[in-house]
């Protein structure tokens, strides 16, 4: 078994972001963790030449079935947008678990922007004039307070340090499939996300199989590593039976 992390939008290096929840993983149960590389956000996908990688959500969907086509059993962990592609990839056998963090199920036909729009307090984002779409009126601080508000200051500028511009096409391209239908899931809710609305986040648990509510900013395998592998590790042996919901410190 081992598992595949699917960054969200707008960052590069999905292997830092996921870092401290890796090793925690592996330490405690030998599973090993690697990172999508996803071209919407240039990141350069290993077979297919030096060139930065572009696309939209297409592009980072087919680069998540080939690393499934080279895998045997995986759990695949979708952060915010990361679900969207986990969607649009479609149903693959090599898929024993779907893991999602303050993420979305879609249905088919539905794109990345119309899942946010409705959005009370949405994040801000502008036209870069390139194809592009970014980040707008951030700063280190006011990146932090939004989306690692509990994370030190070191992590914030780290962090940022990653923020990238994507295709604007991931946020515009309808899924055409549904990877996550007929899949055993869990949902991390994060009740402190000042990203990611409340509401937003409980609307998609409902699809998954079961969900945990957990006191934590956006990125809880961050700040909160211990909560994401103690789920993850019930995940890899889930418990048979309906849905269900629970609420963590």
């Amino acid at each position: 078994m081992q598992l595949l992390f699917v960054h969200g939008a707008l960052v590069r290096d999905g292997a830092w972001w996921w870092r401290p929840a890796a090793d925690l993983l592996e330490r405690r149960t030998g599973i090993r963790s690697r990172a999508l590389a996803l071209p919407s956000c240039g990141e350069r996908v290993a077979g297919e030449g030096d060139s930065d990688a572009a696309g939209g959500l297409v592009a980072d969907a087919a680069a998540l079935r080939r690393e499934l086509d080279n895998s045997d059993e995986v759990v695949v962990v979708g952060h915010s947008y990361g679900g969207t592609v986990i969607a649009e990839a479609g149903a693959h056998p090599a898929v024993k678990g779907l893991f999602y963090i303050s993420s979305y199920l879609p249905d088919i036909g539905q794109a990345q922007g119309a899942i946010m729009s409705g959005e009370p307090d949405p994040v801000s984002i502008a036209d870069n004039g390139d194809g592009t779409l970014g980040v707008s009126g951030y700063d280190v601080a006011s990146f932090g307070a939004r989306f690692l508000q509990d994370a030190d200051a070191a992590t914030q500028l780290e962090a940022w340090q990653r923020v990238t511009a994507q295709d604007a096409s991931a946020f515009v391209t309808p899924t055409t499939a549904a990877g996550w239908q007929g899949v055993d899931s869990t949902y991390l809710v994060c009740t402190q996300d000042r990203s990611t609305s409340l509401d937003l986040q409980r609307f998609h648990a409902a699809r998954a199989t079961r969900s945990v509510e957990v006191q934590t900013g956006h990125h809880p395998f961050i700040t909160r590593p211990e909560l994401v592998v103690d789920e993850l590790v019930r995940q890899a042996r889930p418990k048979r039976g309906p849905a269900s919901t629970s609420r963590l410190p």
